[in-house]
């Protein structure tokens, strides 16, 4: 095409270097578009960003991203990046100072209430204490139609009031209809077909799918700064809070944040028996993760972080509220109007995207950006 004059290379500004902006870059680079990069942060990879701490453990430095997706094309289009380590997360909850599995299973029913289920039994006994539901609306209602109220305040109740900063009656019936419940033994948290992480890390990974002579990046700058320049551009793909995009004309939108405790234990070479261990009831913070689980590093010590939700701070979660997808559906008029703007990722398209998910969506959004040109 570009040899009969019909193709036109664009000069393409992404905003946002984690993993919407980092993939549409690739592709679009990939398409012989010129394409720069920035992020108002000092460093790609987004959320996912990992680092070694003054210890030499590599630690995530926004709190555990743990790969996993059914999608086969998702999977192999990432290992074009990195090489894997297999790596199924486990996590447990502690109910009155005892570690139990979560998601609850019917080794969580049998240690916790002292039982000896088989599967068909664990099965007969969420139907015998679950509370039906005709119309399963919120969270709430969710735990409750799965699990009776027993196990939803013991496991649920605190742990989401803690993590959103509402109750489970007021939260959309998604948040926790992410959480399986098992009659069998499984411990792993997710089922997915492809659980692993990345052998050198996420921002290694990110380092390689930004390795194109295409691709320029501007780290610790502020788009809006960078736009101010009056620099011409033939399509903006943008990747922040959408709010922000138009000045929270409507109002902003709702999101929660978290606040990390990275610790390091000098003389301590594992912590706890997985990977995450959550405290649905006690402290202020929800979980703890160390990561040598997650990594696989093999050393004498460790490092562990805890995370406390907060309200304000970094946007990390969409709030999914009915009312708050009404503030955001305003957003997205303005940004249906755009002609040259693509609108990709968790922030803006206010949506509690997985991992795998954003990097499917951003490939979708590529598809899209081509067809137009």
């Amino acid at each position: 095409m570009s040899k009969e004059g019909s193709f036109k290379k664009m000069q393409v500004l992404i905003i946002g270097a984690g993993f919407a902006g980092s993939v549409v870059a690739r592709e679009l680079a990939e398409a012989e578009h010129q394409i720069l990069v920035v992020d108002r942060r000092n460093h790609i990879a987004g959320n996912a960003c990992d680092v070694k701490d003054s210890h030499d453990i590599l630690i995530h430095q926004y709190g555990p991203h743990i790969f996993h997706t059914n999608s086969e094309r998702i999977f192999n289009y990432l290992s074009q990046f990195t090489e894997w380590r297999p790596y199924e997360h486990r996590v447990r909850g502690v109910v009155d100072g005892k570690e139990y599995p979560f998601p609850i299973n019917r080794d969580t029913l049998n240690q916790l209430y002292d039982l000896d289920l088989d599967e068909q039994g664990a099965a007969d006994f969420f139907e015998k204490v679950r509370e039906p539901k005709a119309q399963v609306k919120s969270s709430e209602d969710v735990v409750l139609n799965s699990v009776g109220r027993d196990l939803y305040e013991k496991f649920f109740l605190n742990y989401t009031k803690k993590q959103w900063g509402l109750d489970p009656s007021e939260l959309k019936a998604g948040v926790a209809a992410r959480i399986p419940t098992r009659t069998n033994s499984d411990d792993r948290y997710f089922t997915d077909t492809y659980q692993a992480m990345p052998s050198d890390g996420y921002t290694a990974m990110f380092e390689n799918i930004l390795k194109h002579p295409n691709i320029q990046v501007q780290l610790a700058t502020d788009y809006k700064d960078w736009l101010k320049q009056d620099r011409q551009y033939d399509h903006v793909v943008y990747t922040g809070c959408i709010d922000e995009f138009y000045d929270c004309r409507f109002g902003k939108l709702p999101y929660r944040s978290l606040r990390f405790e990275h610790q390091h234990l000098a003389d301590t070479e594992h912590y706890q028996s997985v990977g995450t261990v959550n405290y649905p009831n006690d402290f202020d913070f929800t979980r703890i993760t160390e990561f040598k689980h997650l990594t696989g590093q093999q050393h004498p010590v460790t490092s562990i972080v805890r995370e406390y939700p907060t309200a304000e701070g970094e946007p990390y979660y969409p709030i999914p509220r009915d009312e708050n997808e009404v503030l955001f559906k305003k957003y997205k008029a303005l940004a249906d109007e755009e002609k040259n703007v693509t609108f990709v990722g968790r922030l803006a398209e206010y949506r509690y995207y997985n991992m795998d998910q954003v990097v499917g969506a951003a490939l979708n959004a590529v598809d899209k950006i081509l067809e137009k040109k």
